[in-house]
């Protein structure tokens, strides 16, 4: 069994479009296995997520230079059309996409790719979809976590319907913990700057220094806990 680390680099290269370029490449260096973008919230032509084809396109030839993963979560029809013709590996749905837009997410999951669904926002035990190729993520949709919502995550990701972890908690201390409990899969926002106020989300997010402690920690906790298991 093995683990993935996702560097949720969101919104925080905050409308500039060239420091996604740095992220990437410092998200690479931490050790992550994937870099996150969203496609479809707050992108219109003069808000802060833009990202047309041209953009799109940019992003994968930096990706591919710096040989990591990338990954969408999409909010939108119309994105959803753009990214279908890089061929993507797997694709994000947010809690929020799941509560309004159900049938754009039923759109994604007929695709047969991987899909990974946070379930933030919707009600406690509701697993939509019952196929391979969807994959569930826990997570509390408050930015950030009260450190009591600690005891809300699965005590064992392995016996439950939960595939991995998408954190919303300050620091990496939860990540860390929901990979003792056997979560597959770390999705932790990623930023170069924690004291930046542009989103909220610098506040929550790991810079590439503790973004590194993550995955490196975590690996080894992982190997030694769930080596052996299928």
């Amino acid at each position: 069994m093995s683990i993935k680390f996702v560097a949720e680099i969101g919104l925080n290269h905050n409308g500039n479009f060239d420091l996604c370029h740095e992220m990437i490449k410092q998200a690479k260096f931490a050790g992550a296995d994937v870099v996150k973008f969203q496609l479809g919230w707050r992108s219109k032509e003069k808000e802060i997520n833009h990202i047309d084809d041209k953009k799109l396109s940019q992003l994968y030839k930096w990706c591919n230079f710096y040989e990591i993963d990338i990954l969408f979560s999409v909010f939108d029809y119309d994105y959803l059309e753009m990214l279908i013709k890089y061929k993507p590996k797997a694709i994000k749905i947010a809690s929020r996409t799941l509560k309004e837009k159900f049938d754009l997410v039923k759109k994604i999951v007929s695709l047969n790719i991987e899909t990974y669904i946070s379930l933030g926002m919707v009600e406690s035990n509701y697993f939509p979809f019952d196929k391979a190729n969807v994959k569930y993520l826990w997570c509390k949709s408050t930015y950030p976590n009260d450190n009591q919502d600690i005891n809300l995550i699965p005590k064992s990701f392995i016996k439950s319907k939960y595939y991995g972890f998408s954190d919303h908690f300050i620091g990496i201390e939860a990540a860390l913990i929901a990979v003792t409990r056997g979560a597959r899969l770390i999705e932790k926002h990623f930023t170069l700057d924690k004291a930046n106020q542009t989103i909220r989300d610098h506040t929550l997010s790991a810079t590439p220094s503790e973004f590194k402690i993550l995955v490196d920690h975590g690996r080894i906790i992982h190997n030694m806990l769930y080596s052996n298991v299928q």
